[in-house]
């Protein structure tokens, strides 16, 4: 039997990036090896560089070079308001709305007990002991609307219900710029449940 070569290691590796299936992960490996060289050797540097110095937050379990990231040392955000998101990329997408000023705490996941994936997984204790500071006085459950959000979701309100905090979820229905004639029918029908005076 053969062992694997330099190649076939390279198209593997590429493979654990998400929605990269075999042809995707081969096509990268040789525009790496034959267009991009250069580009080949940044990508290495800046993932083990990424790697050596990357830790996660104290305060927010987000990615940072210093114990705490810049943002949860700001004295412009309100503490009080604590914004639970799943993942890093989601921490961003709410960042780029900027209507938002409190702080967050990152799951770096969400429940989903037929992948193994519970409470212990994403260290709700941690959680918690953020929550019971006492500057937090409403956590905003920023979940996504998938059926393990929503599962994510609604298990966090419970236990932040019973340490006494005001829990909120984000709203959903029609995005900006949406048509209703276009919109699948569970969305619209949140839109109506979640109306808000006018």
């Amino acid at each position: 039997m053969s062992h694997p070569t330099s190649l076939d290691e390279l198209i593997e590796a590429l493979r654990c990036l998400p929605g990269v299936g075999p042809k995707s992960a081969q096509r990268m490996a040789y525009h790496l090896l034959q267009r991009d060289p250069r580009g080949a050797e940044r990508l290495s540097r800046a993932v083990g560089h990424a790697l050596a110095t990357l830790r996660r937050c104290s305060r927010c379990n987000t990615f940072t070079e210093e114990e705490v990231c810049e943002r949860c040392a700001s004295p412009k955000r309100d503490p009080s308001l604590l914004c639970v998101v799943e993942m890093p990329i989601d921490l961003n997408a709410m960042e780029q709305t900027h209507a938002y000023g409190g702080l967050y705490y990152v799951l770096m996941g969400r429940l989903s007990p037929l992948d193994g994936i519970g409470p212990k997984e994403l260290d709700f204790d941690r959680l918690l002991a953020r929550v019971g500071d006492g500057a937090v006085k409403e956590v905003i459950i920023a979940t996504n609307f998938t059926n393990e959000g929503e599962a994510t979701a609604h298990y966090l309100s419970e236990l932040f219900h019973a340490r006494g905090l005001k829990v909120s979820r984000i709203a959903r229905g029609i995005p900006a710029g949406g048509e209703l004639e276009y919109s699948d029918a569970g969305t619209v029908a949140q839109a109506l449940i979640e109306r808000r005076d006018y």
